[in-house]
């Protein structure tokens, strides 16, 4: 075996190692999405209490990208990922008690908010560093389906153990605790990539100069798709639709097909890669229709397709932005530019909560129907963007 064979499988290892731990952690952010129809029983919540519990979510993510990025470029990657790793497990043991306390279940979700603000923007960067000039494309995928399979595998795992298991709303989390500390293990294994301790400033996106441009035309605007669409597939749509006697399984095989479909889209979106962003603005636009139609017709069934076509298009968005952030980012500055992207995506995590509050006043179906202009019209611009700068 040559020295650069054995280099390269060393590199293999490694990101194999990280990728796990990207998906342990990613395991917990989505446990309690099909538990919120237990907890509307539990806590007798309304539609806007359990929109608003599953947005304030995006308030802890936003907050944390602002430092995160930058903290990682100045003290290293593995100083942030291993200690908010540990952080994702003791949040998910905060929602035992929370079946039986609103309040907790703020706590957690904005505090799962605040892990996934670090964990996932830093871990991409780590990533990126470790995949080297010539890897970056490959760490982008790498990120996105990592990402997106714990985001779809969590849903769905609940929802069934929810259903048919002892302790709905215990057992899930100690499955997901069970899981993060084999992550635990890997990420422990994984070298830190950044050497050099920069001095600046840690309240920044770290825009630099030459990508402040295409971010604001392009990265931001695709951003926007990435968790908007699977979010409202996952939450609000099921509230809406599905009657109360159908059970969490179901709400749970709903929000872990849009997110398994977006696992899948971020993996075929290499393929697509200069028009994956409006491909996927245009599905989650239809899934989106298709859903307006499920609410109509109060058909569970129609969520089926729904969702499929707004995961899709989230996880196309997803793989488009990460791979343009890649490609983008300065070494020295990738920590903060993935936070800025990651900043935009998660923004869509307060979609439902938009959706919940615009149809308390004008009704579910007007509402979901004027939304569906937002994503036609983005994927007109950015159509448009990447023609005229040679992108598409």
């Amino acid at each position: 075996m040559t020295g650069a064979t054995a280099e390269q499988r060393a590199t293999r290892r490694r990101l194999d190692a990280l990728t796990l731990g990207l998906f342990t952690v990613a395991l917990g952010t989505n446990i309690p999405t099909p538990l919120l129809l237990v907890y509307r029983r539990t806590l007798h919540l309304s539609e806007s209490d359990l929109t608003a519990v599953f947005g304030c979510y995006a308030v802890g993510l936003v907050a944390a990208l602002t430092v995160s990025g930058a903290a990682s470029d100045r003290f290293g990657r593995r100083a942030l990922v291993l200690p908010f790793a540990v952080v994702a497990g003791l949040v998910s043991l905060l929602f035992i008690p929370a079946a039986g306390s609103l309040p907790l279940l703020y706590t957690g979700r904005l505090l799962q908010g605040v892990v996934s603000g670090v964990v996932f923007s830093v871990a991409n960067a780590w990533l990126q560093d470790l995949a080297g000039p010539h890897g970056q494309q490959s760490a982008a995928t790498r990120g996105a389906v990592s990402t997106s399979l714990g985001f779809a595998v969590a849903p769905a795992m609940s929802g069934v153990l929810a259903q048919y298991g002892p302790a709905p709303t215990t057992l899930p989390y100690l499955v997901h605790v069970a899981v993060l500390l084999v992550g635990l293990a890997a990420l422990v294994t994984v070298p830190e990539t950044v050497h050099a301790r920069r001095p600046g400033r840690l309240m920044t996106l770290g825009l630099p100069p030459e990508a402040r441009r295409p971010f604001w035309a392009v990265l931001a605007p695709t951003a926007v798709g990435v968790f908007a669409f699977p979010t409202v597939a996952a939450t609000l749509l099921p509230l809406l639709v599905v009657p109360d006697g159908v059970g969490v399984a179901y709400a749970g095989v709903i929000a872990g097909l849009a997110l398994g479909a977006s696992a899948a889209a971020a993996r075929m979106g290499r393929r697509y890669e200069r028009g994956a962003g409006p491909l996927g603005m245009l599905l989650g636009a239809a899934g989106l229709t298709l859903g307006v139609a499920a609410i109509l017709a109060r058909s569970g069934p129609l969520l089926l397709p729904s969702s499929a076509l707004m995961g899709t298009g989230g996880g196309l968005c997803l793989t488009a932005g990460l791979t343009l952030t890649a490609r983008l980012a300065p070494p020295h500055a990738r920590g903060a530019m993935n936070s800025a992207f990651y900043a935009f995506a998660y923004l869509g995590f307060g979609t439902p909560l938009l959706l919940a509050s615009l149809g308390s006043a004008l009704g579910a179906v007007t509402a979901m129907s004027v939304f569906v202009a937002v994503p036609l019209a983005i994927a007109g611009w950015l159509r448009l963007e990447l023609r005229r700068d040679g992108r598409g």
